[in-house]
């Protein structure tokens, strides 16, 4: 029980202190009412022995039943108010954590999930926390304490009546506990097949242009429909295999209720039992058995939030990089022998050995798969090599903490994301806090000031999620902004100039120029005469460096780069016939 309390909470069973006593004294507070009417009975049963009624007995009698409905809603307001504030506190708490502890993940661990098993984790199995913390978990345990006070205290009243009356509570009992193994393996094929549908519907529209140019509607709808399919069916094995579990422990508490009134019969008409004791069994016992029968019906709806929970957890203790030292002054980069592959993949660089001299820039050159993006995101440390070194002066990245090294680089992506804000926010992630004059400096240096300008609202003009009300040419600039605002002392383009129009190539060339003075800059072109200037070219071919040296040294050389060169140049001058 105490594991199953801290994957819920997100190993903060301390925040169900308070919602658990404020239940368990409102469940508590639910009882009163019927004791007064019990008090009632026992004043009309009095009555017909006696002939003797009290009136004035009586109106206090109904007098404290209404105070006790009353003191009952405050305490049910308040109980309901520290419930939902500190489950839904957790809830959000929880995700704010675990999405800066996923920023510090290693990338590799992050690829290496499926799609959509991230997002589900981070609402779906939240949105199941939430629910045991706010709707069930605090009337269960509340229950829980309510069944055993009030059962002992009937118990003390009469134990033949307090024995009857839980009867069927082993059984139950029983039940409950023996469905865990089944629960568990209900909730694993659940939770795959909520992740898988995620992923397809993810997929069907990321893809939709796709879909539409090539007219695949028919195929890709069937791999959704499948995959929602799959989710139902398995849906459904949860509520099939669990709830008539649930509806037979919970018959076989209740029947409790059946043995004790016929017990209380034949105890009253043997004359061991005094009829208003009977009717505190009868008025009281069965509200005993209504939090029972709740905590039963959703234990199962525990378990499985449970697991959410451990999945949570299990994503929570991920390890982070490792790394706490301080980045170098020294801004010169080596490969020392650095072997790396994907997972388990088959390696994607070999023994690569290379100097990248700080305040210089060096262009990665070679056919498509033969590392150079790989060497980019060693350098920025999304991943760590397998063998061999990445070092910042004489440092190795992985000894540097990750915060402070990523403090040092600036990455331009060839696949441009843009965050759902305006313009000026999205070039103000560089630098959170630029001016508006830094930022519209910046932005002409990249040679998009005057296309912002163009814009409805200009700088403040809001851009649609991940960069889609923007042509591509102009994410790119817009992220070459961010860079420059940023100044770092190293700067990592990859393709970043693949979208421009020949007319801002050359400006945007020129800002790089002006980067490269006092910092280490490498560039990934696949246009080699945008590269042509770089102070070293390094040339990949099959994860190796098969060349290296300035433009014209490789065409000297008369190899890779000659032939890539030469093809780019004849290719220049082709037409469409």
């Amino acid at each position: 029980m105490k594991q199953l309390l801290n994957a819920i909470t997100i190993g903060e069973p301390k925040r169900l202190v308070k919602p658990v006593v404020w239940n368990a004294l409102a469940n508590l507070s639910h009882l009163l009412p019927f004791i007064c009417l019990v008090a009632i009975v026992d004043e009309i049963y009095a009555y017909y022995l006696t002939g003797s009624l009290d009136i004035h007995g009586l109106w206090i009698r109904w007098g404290v039943m209404l105070a006790c409905f009353g003191l009952s809603w405050l305490l049910e307001n308040i109980a309901c108010k520290l419930t939902y504030r500190d489950g839904f506190m957790a809830s959000a708490d929880g995700r704010i954590k675990l999405a800066e502890h996923i920023r510090k993940l290693p990338l590799g661990v992050l690829m290496g999930k499926q799609s959509g098993e991230i997002g589900n984790t981070m609402m779906n199995d939240f949105s199941r926390t939430e629910s045991a913390m706010t709707h069930v978990l605090p009337q269960i345990i509340s229950g829980a304490l309510v069944a055993v006070l009030a059962s002992v205290a009937l118990i003390a009243a009469d134990w033949r009546m307090g024995l009857a009356m839980f009867a069927g509570f082993p059984l139950a009992l029983g039940i409950m506990l023996g469905m865990r193994g089944l629960e568990r393996r209900l909730d694993r094929g659940l939770a795959a097949a909520r992740v898988q549908q995620t992923a397809k519907l993810e997929e069907y529209l990321g893809g939709m242009r796709v879909i539409k140019a090539y007219h695949m509607q028919g195929d890709h709808f069937a791999k959704l429909q499948e995959a929602c399919t799959v989710y139902r069916d398995a849906c459904i094995r949860v509520e099939r295999g669990v709830g008539p579990l649930n509806l037979l422990a919970a018959a076989l508490l209740r029947s409790g209720l059946a043995l004790m009134t016929l017990v209380g019969v034949f105890l009253v008409s043997g004359g061991s039992l005094a009829v208003p004791e009977f009717a505190l069994f009868l008025l009281v016992g069965t509200r005993v058995f209504d939090p029972l029968a709740v905590a039963i019906m959703n234990y199962s709806e525990l378990v499985m939030s449970g697991m959410a929970g451990e999945r949570i957890e299990a994503l929570m203790h991920t390890p982070e990089m490792d790394g706490s030292g301080e980045a170098p002054e020294d801004q010169e980069i080596t490969f020392e022998h650095v072997r790396f592959g994907y997972g388990d993949k088959e390696s994607v660089l070999w023994d690569v050995n290379a100097r990248l001299a700080p305040g210089t820039m060096t262009a990665l050159v070679g056919p498509s798969g033969s590392g150079k993006s790989t060497m980019l995101k060693l350098m920025a440390r999304f991943y760590d090599p397998t063998a061999g070194r990445v070092c910042f002066g004489d440092v190795d990245a992985r000894t540097i903490a990750p915060e402070k090294l990523m403090a040092q680089i600036s990455v331009v992506f060839q696949d441009v994301y843009l965050f759902q804000d305006s313009v000026a926010n999205n070039i103000r992630y560089g630098k959170a806090d630029a001016t508006q004059a830094e930022i519209e400096n910046a932005a002409r240096l990249a040679n998009c000031y005057d296309f912002i300008m163009q814009l409805s609202d200009g700088f403040e003009t809001m851009i649609g999620e991940g960069g889609s009300t923007l042509s591509g040419g102009e994410k790119q600039r817009i992220a070459i902004a961010r860079a420059i605002l940023k100044n770092a002392p190293v700067v990592l383009l990859d393709e970043a100039t693949s979208s421009l129009d020949p007319e801002n190539e050359a400006a945007i060339q020129e800002a790089i120029g002006r980067l490269v003075q006092g910092r280490t800059v490498v560039v990934i072109a696949h246009r080699l005469k945008t590269v042509r200037s770089a102070d070293q070219i390094l040339v990949l071919d099959q994860g190796q460096i098969v060349e290296r040296g300035s433009h014209q040294s490789l065409l000297a050389q008369n190899g890779l780069y000659a032939r890539l060169w030469h093809l780019q140049t004849e290719s220049e001058g082709w037409r469409i016939q």
